[in-house]
């Protein structure tokens, strides 16, 4: 899959069957409409293209009227996004930076500029809602008109419903929220993991008895905070068990910075630059600030024997480990 930072060049550019959106997730409604993406680019003889945004619109705009908390919360880093489309058979992603200039554009320029000359987009599939141009003047209609001009096909996708619920990357959002990891699961088509490079972190927690393998986590408005009991795939032939704690570290450090710290259980070996993938099964309760390191130690170590119990009991149910996949 090739990926582009912005349109490509004069000589990358390709005739494309084309969808647009956040794919925030990349969940089940997310890959129907990719389905459909993948089979006109077959039918057409040109390849099957995504574009998306970085940072999300809705972040942008919520920066610019310095309120953060507006922002939605992150289901995926663009790491775990472009993964998940290079598995649903997308040719080539277009990650537009989404700015001041790309938000003031009109939905004419958008269509001539970007679509047609940047893109040269030959079938188009979209939303029901979709809109685009400053101001989220374009709409379906309006898009189908422009592809009448220009020579392009343009579709509408159907909402793709779940138990009578709407999939949508909110009730992915709303579902981790809740901690309801099953639910989360079955929105998305597989369980909830993040992946990145194990980085080196500041060796605390080996000093206190508790090494950790970490993942920086590039934006500040994660889906999840507190402590869960985790497995981590990518380092053995097997998922490897432990308790993860994703927030900022209250105790130890001030910075904002957000931090994915996993402790594995009973395993010693060297991770750092090693690409893993942490999958989330249990919240245990939220991220706390504690008065001095051995408080937090104590806190610590409950947390890890209530992991092992959980996994203590799903091998006594099951006979053997399992993953989340097995429990969908």
């Amino acid at each position: 899959m090739k990926v582009f930072r912005g349109l490509p060049n004069a000589a990358s550019r390709a005739p494309c069957a084309l969808t647009i959106g956040n794919f925030d997730g990349v969940h089940r409604g997310h890959q129907a409409l990719l389905a459909h993406v993948r089979e006109a680019a077959s039918r057409l003889g040109v390849e099957a293209a995504v574009m998306t945004f970085e940072p999300h619109p809705r972040e942008f705009f919520a920066r610019m009227a310095g309120d953060l908390a507006r922002a939605p919360v992150r289901i995926a880093n663009l790491r775990d996004k472009l993964q998940a489309l290079d598995n649903a058979g997308v040719d080539r992603v277009i990650v537009e930076h989404f700015n001041a200039h790309f938000a003031s554009i009109t939905p004419d320029e958008f269509v001539e500029k970007v679509l047609v000359e940047g893109l040269h987009v030959k079938w188009l599939m979209v939303g029901e809602d979709f809109c685009y141009g400053s101001k989220r003047a374009g709409n379906v209609a309006r898009l189908i008109e422009a592809g009448r001009k220009f020579g392009f096909e343009v579709h509408a996708m159907p909402t793709v419903m779940n138990d009578g619920v709407r999939i949508s990357s909110s009730a992915v959002r709303q579902a981790l929220q809740q901690s309801d990891f099953p639910l989360a699961a079955r929105l998305l088509g597989h369980p909830y993991a993040i992946s990145g490079h194990v980085i080196h972190g500041k060796k605390l927690g080996r000093t206190i008895g508790f090494p950790t393998l970490n993942l920086a986590i590039s934006h500040k408005r994660p889906a999840l905070s507190g402590i869960f009991v985790v497995q981590v795939h990518g380092l053995e032939d097997h998922p490897l068990p432990g308790v993860a704690s994703m927030g900022v570290r209250p105790t130890v450090e001030d910075s904002g910075r957000v931090l994915l710290e996993t402790h594995l259980f009973d395993y010693r070996e060297q991770c750092y630059g090693k690409v893993v993938r942490v999958e989330f099964m249990k919240k245990l309760r939220d991220e706390e600030k504690y008065v001095d390191l051995p408080t937090l130690t104590a806190a610590i170590e409950r947390d890890a024997q209530q992991a092992r119990a959980y996994f203590g009991e799903r091998n006594i149910l099951h006979g053997q480990a399992t993953s989340a996949t097995d429990r969908i």
